[in-house]
């Protein structure tokens, strides 16, 4: 392309950016596009636009994060190690302890361990040596951790990021890249018992947050294995159809059953079957009722999960859990290493905070934020097995918190709200009344500090009390320990409260008590 195309064609992109960012209610309206689509599409031709250069003809580099990631500034930062905490302290409270494994692993460790999702694994480019992959998850690099350090008994919990080349809704909270909050017990135990500790757990988080009202379902494998062979699903067939039933919560009962049919090859009556059965939601009572259905009973199988999935709400009765506990027939997650016990958490009320104007694009209703499913585990005794030299089985069940859906929740909650999030935690701000006493400023800075008090001081030799006045305003900063030329004759410190300006003398012997007693 000659001078003048190019010119030409920078010249258009440049205009179009310009006119999309200008007035994106226009193209909305011309082309029925989404704010979301908007954005991918001016994203497209920045990139075009960075790779013909500027107007100058030099390279322009392009400042965006990569698709289905994002930054957080300091106050997303607040809200999310408030969340960590709190499930951090759950984890805790329950014995459990934490490990870390590498952000990436042996392609052949994670190949063949999540079904149908197993296109979504990022491959890392052949460096010339070993084949390797991104972690798509916490629980296959556990698994393997546990088979190679030959362990078999462990109560541990793991908060990483992990990769997925997913298609991202970010409003939903769906990224290509995200935290998991993991917790698992591994170990040869009686049953339901630590199956039972993990639903607690979920109940106690999410209740603890506060994001709304909850319901947790539960399945079983063996049952859902037991049901399609029943109903005349071929054993090869399992898995996939699996994966089908899997997708109950985003698609109508028609839908999954037109993909069995058209798309899996299942006959129309087996896919009829399959639908009267994952249509029954209910407890105990209804696992008592399938145990004496005359099809579900023929199979050992789906009696072994009957027989446990009752034995699990009775400790859930005890636990006090089982109003927010519903065995569903139709849960399937659909990863291939789950073998018992299966759950998943939704929100049956979500927040009731609008998502902000940057970010609505349909996903939000008027209702809260739609994020689907916000927990999810299960039990899964191969998995160890399959890395172990010898095939010695670890009996491993846990449960993982979408943490980035609980993130999108909690964000929009503080947006909504006119509570101020603190994004540090000084107690006090080391201030001057008069000039030059940045020296005491600093002297006192150092005696607090020293006495793991939080103190700030304002980087300036003589700055006006008012401005130091106005940044603990803006900062949230409860206390000024404000230094003038009396008050070091005196030997005190003039202690102010920021919220009421209610002004004492303390003395310096007894300063750091006082800022205790107030801030803690």
């Amino acid at each position: 392309m000659n001078k003048m195309g190019l010119f030409s064609l920078r010249l258009c992109t440049g205009t179009l950016v310009r006119w999309a960012g200008l007035y994106p209610h226009s193209i909305r309206a011309c082309t029925g596009m989404t704010k979301l689509q908007i954005d991918e599409e001016v994203a497209k031709l920045l990139e075009l636009k960075a790779q013909l250069g500027g107007d100058d003809g030099k390279h322009a580099f392009v400042l965006k994060t990569a698709k289905g990631t994002r930054d957080y500034n300091p106050k997303q930062m607040a809200i999310r190690e408030k969340v960590f905490n709190t499930i951090i302290s759950c984890f805790k409270r329950h014995g459990a302890e934490t490990i870390d494994t590498p952000v990436f692993e042996l392609k052949e460790t994670l190949t063949g361990k999540y079904g149908e999702d197993s296109k979504l694994i990022y491959d890392l480019k052949d460096q010339g040596g070993e084949l390797l992959s991104l972690r798509y998850d916490l629980t296959v690099p556990f698994a393997r951790y546990l088979a190679m350090n030959k362990i078999t008994n462990i109560k541990r919990y793991h908060i990483a990021k992990v990769y997925r080349r997913d298609n991202p809704a970010m409003t939903r909270g769906r990224y290509r890249e995200f935290y998991q909050c993991d917790f698992d017990i591994a170990g040869q135990y009686d049953p339901m018992i630590p199956d039972a500790e993990c639903l607690k757990i979920v109940h106690e988080i999410l209740s603890e947050l506060e994001l709304g009202d909850f319901r947790i379902k539960v399945n079983d494998r063996r049952i859902l294995d037991g049901m399609f062979a029943v109903c005349g699903v071929p054993d090869d067939k399992f898995r996939t159809i699996c994966s089908t039933v899997d997708k109950l919560d985003k698609m109508s009962w028609e839908d999954v059953k037109n993909e069995m049919v058209n798309e899996k090859g299942l006959a129309p009556e087996a896919a009829d079957q399959i639908g009267e059965y994952v249509s029954m939601q209910g407890g105990m009572d209804l696992a008592e009722k399938l145990l004496q259905d005359l099809k579900l009973s023929q199979s050992k199988q789906a009696c072994a999960g009957l027989t446990d999935m009752k034995q699990l709400f009775s400790y859930l009765q005890l636990f006090r859990v089982t109003d927010k506990v519903v065995f569903d027939l139709s849960l399937a997650r659909g990863l291939d290493y789950y073998t018992g016990v299966i759950y998943e958490a939704v929100l049956t009320q979500s927040s009731p905070a609008p998502a902000p104007p940057a970010q609505q694009n349909g996903a939000v209703g008027e209702e809260g934020v739609s994020v689907g499913s916000v927990a999810g585990g299960g039990r899964y005794d191969g998995l160890v097995g399959m890395f172990d030299p010898k095939g010695r089985k670890v009996p491993c069940v846990g449960v993982s918190i979408g943490i980035e859906r609980v993130f999108s929740i909690m964000e929009q909650k503080a947006e909504a709200s006119a509570e101020r999030v603190r994004t540090t935690e000084t107690q006090v701000m080391v201030a001057s009344a008069q000039k030059n006493l940045l020296e005491e400023r600093l002297k006192l800075t150092a005696e607090l500090w020293d006495a793991e008090i939080k103190a700030e001081v304002m980087y300036k030799k003589n700055p006006k009390l008012l401005s130091q006045l106005q940044h603990c305003e803006d900062t949230g900063i409860p206390l000024v320990a404000i230094l003038g030329e009396q008050e070091l004759k005196d030997g005190v410190v003039k202690l102010r409260t920021v919220a009421t300006r209610e002004e004492v003398d303390v003395s310096r012997a007894e300063l750091v008590e006082e800022i205790k007693k107030r801030t803690l």
